[in-house]
């Protein structure tokens, strides 16, 4: 993983760990023991699934780059609609309170999302690969066709 990618991951990653914690604790005031383990247990799974998506969407857009809007989209939705069979399958469990967990699914989801917006418009990630040898050799042929055509022009 290169280092912008691992900044990427953690300008996302901590923000959403604070909102869990937040949650937890207020959870935790409201429901008692179950609504904190909940929240820290929704939390934990936004965490993972989002993350995860990112790590694939980085190797995916280094190894088929022509592919990264499609699969940004695809993985998007896929990881909404993971999350929604997270809700369901354990919508009558007894081990944490269920409505902690699906707001703080919820609202870490959203946490993530954000973050990972604002974390992309700080980033200063390049468009084009600087390269010396062939950045010469392309600025020597648009210049040689440019002084062609202003000389095709005057004649």
């Amino acid at each position: 993983m290169q280092s912008n990618d691992a900044r990427m991951l953690l300008h996302c990653a901590v923000p959403t760990a604070v909102a869990g914690v937040v949650a937890a604790v207020i959870s935790g005031v409201f429901a008692g023991g179950k609504g904190a383990i909940g929240a820290a247990s929704g939390a934990l799974v936004v965490i993972l699934f989002m993350g995860l998506g990112l790590y694939v969407l980085q190797r995916t857009a280094k190894s088929f780059p022509h592919l990264f809007q499609a699969m940004g989209l695809l993985l998007y939705t896929t990881q909404i609609l993971l999350l929604f069979v997270i809700l369901v399958v354990f919508r009558d469990t007894t081990l944490f309170d269920t409505q902690a967990f699906a707001f703080t699914l919820l609202g870490g989801t959203v946490v993530w999302v954000a973050a990972q917006g604002r974390a992309h418009m700080k980033a200063k990630i390049m468009y084009v690969e600087p390269t010396s040898d062939s950045g010469h050799k392309a600025a020597d042929a648009t210049e040689g066709g440019q002084q062609a055509a202003a000389s095709g022009a005057n004649s």
